[in-house]
């Protein structure tokens, strides 16, 4: 059974900074892609970062610069170093899979609020 978890979340001011992990369990992914998604109120899911079992990475736009995705596959784990947060990334935060020639697994975890806010 797969399984992601995700943690590290909170309530921030813009400028300031904050790690999520991302646990994920039930298989070996440390050949599968693996990505940051995330869903602001009112709005549809989006991805954010993505990282390629070489490590190679992706980033949207409005993110580049800021946030940094790395993996630990020893251990399943996946982070998302996010800098300088702004106001309009205030989100749940989700982690998934997906190999390269699949879509994203239908399994998502409960996610992680971030808050950006004064």
């Amino acid at each position: 059974q797969v399984q992601f978890v995700e943690s590290g979340g909170g309530l921030v001011q813009p400028g300031g900074s904050l790690r999520l992990s991302c646990a994920a369990s039930g298989r070996d992914f440390s050949w599968w892609d693996m990505g940051w998604h995330r869903q602001a109120p009112g709005k549809q899911r989006e991805l954010v970062a993505t990282i390629t079992s070489r490590e190679s990475t992706g980033y949207i736009d409005s993110v580049k610069g800021r946030f940094t995705i790395s993996r630990d596959n020893a251990n399943n784990l996946v982070y998302l170093q996010m800098n300088s947060l702004k106001p309009d990334d205030t989100a749940v935060y989700y982690c998934n899979a997906r190999t390269s020639y699949s879509a994203w697994l239908p399994d998502w975890g409960q996610g992680t609020q971030v808050t950006v806010s004064a």
